[in-house]
Parts: structure tokens; sequence; C-alpha cells
């Protein structure tokens, strides 16, 4: 067993409770205790304010490569893909397992203890499968490992390069030729364990056909794994699912039966009415990137329409321009207030909930929460730094609005530290691996 004191602990609402005592038996907490004043002899002393572990539930972690590359200049989403596809098309199993371990180290620092990598290069170049079919997944799986976060590999069938057009160069190493393909790959994936989880994505509705979708929305639900899909992130791929299938990407997603509790729409930022009708109806979730939503320019998500509906909403560092989770609820609030004109859309502890119960469900995972018997992953920021000096550690706000992922402190995930005083425990030049990393990447 093992102790940890915090001086002031988010235990849910919009205020934090001081001086709390909490006791990890394994890798949960057995029991918790507000009020002691002190710290007992052995107990870990958590100075500023302590968080639940940070959920980052949508990841590319190859695209790190591209941060301060693809930035300048006119373009778009689909200008920026073809940038993506080239770094993607020089990935194998050794470069990308440094690569994703030393991004993986990365959001430790900033305080994510789970992560949930939406995997789609699955094989070599021009699509030959490697002698294990699974060698891109496993590295992923390991780098998780290495860098001390929790891993939902979220394995993405992707079948179709567009609406009845066939995959073509880089493409070619993301496709399983089948539904029934893809089944048989994924199921060579190891087994789950203390730090892995297995999830199913649909990449998107231009990429897998209906029927192909409904075929992995069942092996998804018999096996009670998260669902995943890209849903809406582009003004274009509305235009164009209305064309090719007569309905919104959430309609086709909802007619093959993808619409469940454990399926997660991320993007959505332009979903219709009905369609966040159809997410709340079903008790579905959305995971919006603002970071990434801001960089591409693809718009402001109805976060507030979304919450407003009952839709559970989590975030993610997606393309990886920024690796915060602070400031990604931060930035959720603020393109909601640019959205509404008001100020308060969310408020703080629903943007927490976001990033942590809230993410850690569309993960899969028993943690997001400081309460006894969930998995003891949390995150202590300090509240005594320059950005942060002068604020309330007795408001929830004081987190979201001041504090960044460099205020983060210490990271524990299963009652191991994992980052202290801002230093990784297992990558210790975490900036000397992401450098080498995306040099061998970058041409």
């Amino acid at each position: 067993m093992s102790l940890w004191w915090a001086e002031h602990a988010w235990l849910g609402g919009a205020h934090t409770t001081a001086d709390v005592l909490f006791e990890v038996k394994e890798d949960r907490f057995d029991a918790i205790t507000p009020g002691v004043t002190s710290p007992p002899a052995g107990a870990v002393r958590l100075e500023g304010l302590t968080l639940p572990g940070l959920a980052n539930v949508h990841s590319h972690a190859f695209q790190r490569a591209l941060r301060g590359r693809t930035h300048e200049g006119p373009g778009s989403f689909w200008t920026w893909r073809d940038l993506m596809y080239a770094v993607a098309d020089r990935l194998d199993p050794d470069n990308y397992l440094r690569l994703a371990a030393a991004v993986f180290a990365e959001m430790a620092l900033a305080g994510f203890t789970a992560v949930g990598e939406f995997h789609y290069v699955h094989h070599g170049p021009r699509g030959v499968p490697y002698d294990d079919p699974n060698a891109m997944g496993t590295a992923l799986v390991e780098a998780a490992r290495l860098a001390g976060i929790r891993l939902t590999l979220i394995d993405a069938c992707y079948l179709d390069g567009g609406f009845g057009v066939p995959l073509e160069g880089p493409q070619l190493r993301f496709g399983d030729s089948s539904a029934p393909g893809w089944i048989e790959r994924v199921e060579q994936l190891p087994p789950p364990d203390s730090h892995f989880r297995l999830a199913a994505a649909v990449h998107s509705v231009r990429a897998v056909p209906p029927m192909a979708i409904l075929e992995v929305a069942e092996w998804a639900a018999e096996r009670r794994c998260p669902l995943h899909a890209h849903v809406s992130e582009q003004r274009l791929e509305q235009t164009e699912t209305r064309k090719h299938r007569g309905t919104t990407p959430l309609g086709v997603l909802a007619a093959a039966g993808a619409l469940v509790p454990d399926f997660t729409a991320v993007h959505g930022t332009h979903l219709s009415k009905k369609d966040i009708e159809g997410l709340a109806e079903s008790a579905s979730g959305c995971c919006i990137c603002p970071t990434t939503e801001r960089d591409l320019g693809d718009g402001i998500g109805p976060a507030a329409a979304l919450h407003q509906a009952g839709v559970q909403l989590s975030i993610g560092s997606d393309s990886q321009a920024v690796i915060d989770g602070l400031a990604e609820i931060r930035a959720l609030e603020m393109d909601s207030r640019l959205a509404s004109e008001q100020r308060g859309v969310l408020g703080s502890h629903t943007l927490l909930e976001t990033a942590t119960a809230n993410g850690m469900g569309a993960l899969g995972w028993e943690a997001g929460a400081l309460a006894i018997g969930k998995l003891a992953d949390f995150v202590n920021v300090r509240l005594d730094r320059a950005g942060t000096a002068g604020c309330d550690p007795s408001l929830a706000s004081s987190a979201v609005f001041a504090a960044s992922g460099s205020d983060v402190e210490m990271v524990v995930v299963g009652g191991r530290p994992v980052v202290r005083e801002g230093r990784h425990l297992g990558v210790l030049d975490v900036a000397g691996e992401l450098s080498a990393a995306i040099a061998a990447v970058i041409e």
C-alpha cells in the first residue's frame, strides 16, 4: 500500500477539497480521507492541485512529426492530408516504436495517463503485410508501455480511398481488403492487460462501405469494446456523404447499427441537429479535438449543443499540433464562447469531467475519478508557477483557465510515478528522443 497526501484535490464539482489523504492498494484507490491536515509518515506530499489522470481519446502519434512544418500558407484539411500521408509512408515498426514512445512520453509530461491511438497504418509499403500482420500495432502497445501510460489501441478498418474509390499510394498500407480481413488481423493482436485495451474503429464513412460498417459494429458489440469513427470533420465530407449515401455521415453509421453507448464520434464539427439528437438518444459520445480542428481550419464544433443534449464530451490531441489536455478543454470553452458570443458555456467541472471520467469511459478504463475502487491514475499540477501564481486553489477553474501541461509536476499511473518534478522517469530525454525519432521519418 502507498500513501499520497494532496494539498488540494478535485473530487468533483466546481470546488476542490483541501488536505486529502489517498491510500492506494495495488493499482486502485482503497481509501480517500479529506481533512487530514498534515501528511502522515511515509506519505508522498502533493502540493498544488491533484486531478484524476487525463484521457487523450483521439491520437495519431506519427503526426507529431508534422508539428511546425505544415501550419503556414493557404490550404485545407485535404492539402494537409497529402503531407501527412508522406510521413505515414516512411513508417516501419522500428521507427514507429521509437517515435510513438517519445510522443506518448510527451503526453505523460502533459498529464495524460491514457491514450486512445486511432491506428490505421497497418501494413508495409504498397500494402504488403509484415510477417506479423500486427507489427505496427504491437509497436504502439510497446511504446505506451515504455512511456508508462495506458493505451487503448483503436484499430481502424480502412477499405476505400473515398466513395467508390480504391486505395492508392500510401493508403495501400491502411487496408485489409474487407471487414472479415480486418477482423482476422485484429483477432491476432495481444490480449488486453493492465496497460492495454483494444477498441474498434470505422475510419470514416467514406473509407468503409455500409455493410462493412455493420460487420465492424457487430464485432465490437460482441466483444463489448469501444467503437470510434471520424465523423463530420469537414464540410466536404458532409456534402459528399449526402451525394453518395443520401444522408449525413452519422446517419450512415446509425443505419448500420453503430450508434451504441460504447460509440464515440470523433470531431463532429458539422453535425446536424438531428445528428446531435441521434448521439443523445443512443447514449453515444463525441470526442472534440479543438487544437487540431483550429489548425486545419475545420470549424468550431457544437460542444454546447452536444452538452445540452446530454452527449458526453471528451477531448483528443489528434494531429499533435499541441499536446496539452488542459489547453484542449480550455479551447473547448473558449471556442464555444466565440461561437455563442456568451461566457461560461460549459463550466469548469464539466470541462474537467470531459478530460477525465468521460474520456476514460470512451477508452474503456475504470479511471478518471479520484474515487475508491477506481484505478489510481492521477496528476499533480503546481499552482505556484508564473502562470498560476495567485490562483485560488479551492476553485477547479484554477486548473482549467490558468494551468497548462507545463505546470504538471507529477503523474502517477496505477499508483506508480511516471513523471516526477516535471521529468519523465522512463524516457529520460523526451526532447532528444522526439528530435531523433522525427528526423528518421522526415526527409
